[in-house]
């Protein structure tokens, strides 16, 4: 299991996950009036996002999908 969550990631990888986390948080404060379950769902997914990018690990590459960053 710890080969499974070793970093596999570089630097612009990092600061997109990052990005995408902040992405994430930003949509999950405008749908927060539209939907709470919406909102729960855009800040897990921001949760996890963040937890890659301070990692230095992709979920998708772990599996063996190859990924551009």
């Amino acid at each position: 299991m710890k080969r499974f969550f070793a970093r596999n990631i570089n630097g612009t990888g990092r600061i997109l996950r990052a990005l995408w986390a902040l992405l994430l948080c930003v949509g999950a404060w405008f749908a927060f009036r539209v939907s709470p379950v919406l909102t729960v769902a855009l800040l897990l997914g921001a949760a996890f996002a963040l937890f890659e990018a301070l990692r230095g690990w992709c979920v998708l590459r772990a599996c063996g999908v190859k990924t551009r960053y």
